[in-house]
Formats: structure tokens, C-alpha cells, sequence
């Protein structure tokens, strides 16, 4: 037995059947401790996603629990505790998680002492127990929150919390950034849900709402830009003969922030130049984008390529050979669509557009919900106020402020590098290299999504719920995570002119930013199973190579034993295979008959300073 593995098939199933099988604190209690004594600290995540389904889940109370299992775990119980309670739920599993289960039992790990059979509370069974699995449970910054809360199943939160990071990243565009890779980058994301018909992507169209006020106000200034261009245009047509005297106006150029996802690559080149760079496609139907891009595919997913690593943007008018360029570009897409529409709009994950979004596959729904919401409340006019609310204090940080820069910590720096040096040398012997390119964009993505935690986290207080007076540039630097930068001179800091700020993420944020990490890596890994099979299926040659895809990062060699046999690998066979491993430096040995994949991070050379 793999008590990892086994407990992340049981919380699948939990997950993927919406059963709650920890609905008070009687059966919280001898979950927390099943899951520590037999998974440790690696369980704590398992934990917080099996009692996330429980209306009376709390975030803090439920890591206290398991803080104290952890400490006064007796061994006494394990994961047979956890089958258990989800059997009284009514869980279904498959034969091989249901032998699993009496195999727990007869080691003795059964449960004791434990209530009666509770009713169980359903909110969808899902058709698949091979899905990639949810996000972590969290309390994000309560504006955040709120919006994640209008959602009614895991995944639809899920989606509404890459929704809302997308759509306010786009707005923050160029005055947030992080310095990564030697670049700097800012909060731009590139979200693709995958979900099959009727399955609650809809909610995404909520998520537009927050960007209509921005779009309003730009097109309020086109149109009064666009009265005086027709005045001076009018006054010149009057000058007759004179008005080879005097420059003929120029129309104004029409700048928006929303940029419809009906227009050709070409199209979008244009908008987003005629923007400074900046723009949001968000599109709830993925086939509209699909359509409009036809044989201008080239043309459209270099852009969106480029704009994922904020390069150059440039183009040539055919009809009047004009050039037009911007330096830099700042755009968001989110776009949603069913797994068929995924291969029209990228059709090879080696064209690097693949490696560039961010997936999240939604399960369809099996059972019907009550469409009449008890409030009386359009969603939609809700999240128009948060987003007219949220402009209120973008303006007033845009006035104010030029740049705000992320600065992880040392500490936060080597957790983020171990972690996503394991991920991405698992990715590479599990799926190749169209794998390795997604966890590398997904690391740039994460450090865009931590950003944008930390500045919302920092002010927290001015946006709703709480929504304090905000009235000068001394509240924003006063806030918590926000400094003025370290080259602004104490004078100008008197006399309140800040115009760089550093934000700083705090370890709790920076920690549920990790837990995102390898549900995306799952998310993305199996939407590439949607692309053709030449290019998708995983490259598992070799006994290393099956061992990769199958184990946890960190592993006994019984559990080594068990999963070899799995996959029909003799034992001297994965002996040989465990060894060239070390060899190879694949694997490290952490203690006596116990494994970790590497986690080796190359420094790169410091260059001395001319």
C-alpha cells in the first residue's frame, strides 16, 4: 500500500461525488489524526480538502486540528478511519480503492469507537474519479473571498478564483510587477477553462463584470475625444484653400480594454496597440475565438505568445503603409470551451501557447440544482458594483503610484525553487518536454498570482467588505506589505511623494499560492491529452520513467515495491532502476530505504559589477 496515494484516490472520489464526510467535529477529530499518523505533514493538504465539503469548515480551526494531530498523534488509527467515514457518506469507490480499504483494516488500522452511520449530503457526483483534482481550501483576501463564495461547487470556485485573478491582473497590467528570470513580469494571465457542456462555466461571465467600469470610462473619452476630432475637422473643411496652411486633424485612436474575442489576429495586434499594449479578452465560448481566427491562426497565437512574456508588439497597414508599434504589452485572456474546442485554437502543445495558459478542467455536473437563488440577487449586478468599487481604488493607486514591485523573501525564494525543481523534472519523465515548458510558465504564472495576493491583501481595508476611507498615498504605503522602495530619498518620503512601492507576500499567502502549483500541473497534463496523441501521450519508455509518473515526490522503497508491481517491473528490475536514478542524480536518498526526487536548483553565475 501507498498511503499517499491511496488517501489522494479516497479525496478524489470524496471530492469528485460532493460528499461530506466530515460534517461535525466528531469526525474531524479522528480524521485529522488517521490522516497524520499515517501521511504526516505531506496529509495536511488531503485534510483540509476533505473537510472543505463541511458547512462548518473554518480554514484556521481545521490546521489547528491538524497541528495537534500532528504533535499527540498515538498511531492508534490510520487511514481506515478515513474509508470509513467516507463509506458512512456514502462514497462509491472502484474494486481496487475498495480492497484497498479492507486491506487497511485487517493491518489493524481500522477505526474505533466512532458514531453511527450520519446522512450524508450530496452536491454533484461526478462521472469520472480520474479528474484532476481541486484547489486547496483558503481564505484569501476577503474581496477575493467574497467573489469565490458566489460560486455553488468546488469547481465553479475554483474557477471564479482563476477568473478574478485573470480580470483584476489585466487591470493592475503594468504598475504591478515581479522580477523573474532576470525580466520583469506583470500580472497578466492566460486562463483556459475546459469543462463540458452545462457544467457552471458560466459563471465566468460574472468575472467580466469587474472590467466594465474601466472599459465605460475609456469609451466615455473616446467619444468626447472623438466630438472635438469632428469639430477641428469641420473648422479645417472651412479653411478652403488654406488648409494646405494647417495639419488636417487626426482621428482619435479608439482605445478599449475589453477586446472582443470575434476578431482576427490582425485585429487584436491593432487594438492592443492603439492600448499601449493593454487589453482583456474574456470569452465564455471558446468556438467564437476559434471561428474568428480562421487561417489568421499564425498571426493570432504569436501575438497571444508574445504577450505572455510582454515583448514587442509591431505591425504594418497595408493600405496606407503605416507602422505601429508598442514597446511592451500587457495582455489577459480568459476563455472557456469545451475539450473539443481546445485543439482549434491550439493545435500543437509545441507551438508554446500550450505551455502558456492556464488550464483548469471542469467535471460535468450529473445531478440537477436549484436554479432560484433564495437572495433575489442577479450575480451579475453584484459583481458590476465590486468592480465599480475596485476602480475607485485602482484610480486612486494610479494616480499616485508608478510601479509596485514583488519581493519574496530569501526563505520563500528556496521554497518556490525546491518545489518546482521536483515538478519540473517529474514533469519532463512523465510527459516530456511539452510538460517541462508548462511547469516553467506555470512558475512565472504563480509568481503573477502571488502578486496579485499580496497587494490585495495589502489593501484589504479599502476594498469591500471592509471598504475604508481611502484619501491620500500615505494610506497606501502605511498599509501592511506595502514600503515606499529603498531608492526614494527620506525627503520625498516626508513629503508623501512615493511614486515606487515593494510589496511583500505573506508566508500564509505564500504557502496557498504553492498549494495552486500542482493542481495546475495536473490540470494542464490532462487537458494535453486533448491534443493530437503523436504529441500527448506520456513518454513512459522506461521502468524510471513509469516509477516517475506513479510515485510521490517522496517514497519508501515498499511503496516503490508496490507501484514497480503495478506496472509489471520485477524487483531487481527497479532495484537497477532506483540505483541509476541516484546516479543520475534523479533521485536523492533521504534516509535509510527512503526516496526523494531531486529537488537540485542551479545557481546561476553571479557576474561581477562593472
Amino acid at each position: 500500500m501507498n498511503p499517499l496515494s491511496d488517501l489522494e484516490r479516497l479525496v478524489a472520489a470524496i471530492e469528485h461525488q460532493g460528499a461530506n464526510i466530515a460534517p461535525t467535529y466528531q469526525e474531524y477529530m479522528p480524521i485529522a489524526f488517521a490522516t497524520a499518523n499515517d501521511c504526516g505533514e505531506t496529509g495536511r493538504t488531503f485534510f483540509h480538502r476533505i473537510c472543505r465539503l463541511s458547512e462548518k469548515y473554518l480554514y484556521e480551526e481545521a490546521d489547528k486540528l491538524y497541528d495537534h494531530a500532528l504533535k499527540a498523534g498515538n498511531g492508534r488509527n490510520g487511514l481506515g478511519s478515513v474509508f470509513h467515514w467516507a463509506e458512512i457518506a456514502g462514497v462509491k469507490t472502484d474494486k481496487q480503492l475498495a480492497d484497498t480499504f479492507r486491506q487497511y483494516l485487517r493491518e489493524n488500522k481500522n477505526p474505533s469507537n466512532l458514531q453511527a452511520p450520519l446522512t450524508p449530503t450530496h452536491a454533484h457526483t461526478y462521472a469520472r474519479e480520474d479528474l484532476p483534482p481541486a484547489f486547496p481550501d483558503y481564505p484569501w483576501p476577503p474581496f477575493i473571498k467574497q467573489m469565490i463564495d458566489c460560486g455553488n461547487s468546488i469547481a465553479q470556485r475554483d474557477i471564479l478564483l482563476l477568473g478574478v485573478f485573470t480580470v483584476l491582473g489585466g487591470t493592475l497590467n503594468k504598475r504591478v510587477r515581479v522580477l523573474y528570470g532576470q525580466k520583469y513580469m506583470y500580472p497578466c494571465l492566460q486562463t483556459f477553462i475546459v469543462a463540458p457542456p452545462a457544467s457552471g462555466k458560466g459563471a465566468l461571465t460574472w468575472v467580466r463584470r469587474l472590467a466594465e467600469p474601466i472599459h465605460e470610462e475609456m469609451m466615455a473619452r473616446y467619444k468626447d475625444s472623438l466630438k472635438n476630432y469632428r469639430e477641428e475637422k469641420n473648422r479645417w473643411d472651412s479653411l478652403g484653400k488654406k488648409r494646405s496652411e494647417t495639419l488636417e486633424p487626426e482621428p482619435p485612436p479608439l482605445k478599449m480594454f475589453p477586446i472582443a474575442g470575434d476578431k482576427s489576429g490582425t485585429g487584436i495586434l491593432e487594438n492592443l496597440i492603439e492600448a499601449d499594449g493593454v487589453g482583456l479578452i474574456c470569452e465564455t465560448e471558446a468556438d467564437t475565438v476559434s471561428t474568428a481566427i480562421g487561417a489568421d491562426h499564425g498571426h493570432w497565437s504569436d501575438t497571444l505568445r508574445k504577450c505572455h512574456d510582454h515583448e514587442r508588439l509591431a505591425f504594418n497597414r497595408r493600405t496606407n503603409h503605416e507602422y505601429r508599434e508598442c514597446d511592451e504589452s500587457y495582455l489577459s485572456v480568459l476563455l472557456s470551451g469545451t475539450p473539443a474546442q481546445v485543439k482549434p485554437l491550439i493545435p500543437s502543445a509545441e507551438n508554446g501557447l500550450f505551455s502558456r495558459q492556464l488550464f483548469y478542467f471542469m467535471p460535468p455536473i450529473d445531478e440537477w440544482m436549484d436554479q432560484f437563488d433564495s437572495e433575489g440577487e442577479d450575480y451579475g449586478l453584484r459583481f458590476a458594483t465590486w468592480g465599480t468599487q475596485w476602480k475607485q481604488v485602482l484610480d486612486l493607486i494610479n494616480g499616485s503610484v508608478q510601479t509596485i514591485q514583488l519581493r519574496l523573501s530569501e526563505k520563500q525564494k528556496e521554497l518556490f525553487n525546491q518545489r518546482f525543481a521536483q515538478l519540473f523534472s517529474h514533469a519532463g519523465y512523465a510527459y516530456g518536454g511539452s510538460m517541462r515548458s508548462a511547469v516553467a510558465r506555470i512558475a512565472i504564472n504563480t509568481c503573477r498570482i502571488l502578486s496579485i495576493v499580496a497587494l490585495l491583501r495589502a489593501l484589504e481595508k479599502f476594498l469591500p467588505p471592509q471598504q475604508k476611507i481611502f484619501n491620500s498615498q500615505f494610506s497606501i504605503f502605511n498599509s501592511p506589505g506595502l514600503s515606499p522602495a529603498p531608492e526614494i530619498p527620506i525627503e520625498n518620503i516626508k513629503d508623501g511623494i512615493v511614486p515606487k512601492l515593494d510589496l511583500r507576500v505573506t508566508d500564509e499567502d505564500f504557502q496557498a499560492g504553492r498549494t495552486l502549483i500542482e493542481p495546475l500541473s495536473r490540470h494542464s497534463s490532462y487537458v494535453l491529452g486533448f491534443l493530437p496523441t503523436s504529441e500527448a501521450v506520456p513518454v513512459q519508455t522506461s521502468p524510471e520513467q513509469a516509477l516517475f509518473n506513479a510515485l510521490p515526490m517522496m517514497f519508501c522503497r515498499r511503496q516503490a515495491v508496490e507501484e514497480a508491481a503495478k506496472n509489471g517491473i520485477p524487483e531487481k528490475t527497479l532495484d537497477s532502476s532506483l540505483k541509476r536514478m541516484l546516479e543520475k542524480g534523479t533521485l536523492i536518498k533521504t534516509a535509510r530505504g527512503e526516496y526523494a526526487f531531486s529537488s537540485h536548483v542551479c545557481v546561476r553565475e553571479r557576474r561581477p559589477k562593472k
